[in-house]
């Protein structure tokens, strides 16, 4: 199994940045993909997700409006646009795998596989 995360970078305040997590390994389509991310000091902070069976998609009250999360199951690729960015969307983000069969969505504990992570810093 492997999730692999690119995408991140410096940006300024107000700037963009498109995230990706190609999978691999296991039946992605059955899978509910998520990112998470964590800022220095801080705990994994559930961000987005995106559900295998589709349907409403869950968002961080501090990214609503901001940022979106799609999937593309063809490419096992999920990915998170992230628009006006802030410098407090600094953090080290996390893509991550919820089997189907599993129960949870919003915490670390409740998901199978995870990325490397890829850095994402908004200067001010």
């Amino acid at each position: 199994v492997q999730l692999q995360a690119s995408g991140g970078g410096l940006v300024q305040a107000g700037g963009s940045l498109r995230l990706s997590c190609a999978a691999s390994g296991f039946i992605f389509s059955s899978y509910t993909m998520c990112w998470f991310r964590q800022a220095p000091g801080n705990g994994r902070e559930f961000v987005a997700a995106s559900r295998w069976s589709g349907g409403i998609t869950p968002y961080a009250d501090s990214v609503k409006g901001r940022f979106t999360i799609s999937r593309d199951n063809a490419k096992n690729t999920v990915y998170l646009q992230m628009n006006s960015l802030e410098p407090e969307d600094t953090a080290v983000y996390y893509c991550a795998a919820k089997s189907k069969y599993g129960s949870g969505l919003y915490a670390p504990a409740d998901y199978n596989f995870w990325g490397q992570g890829t850095l994402v810093t908004v200067s001010s």
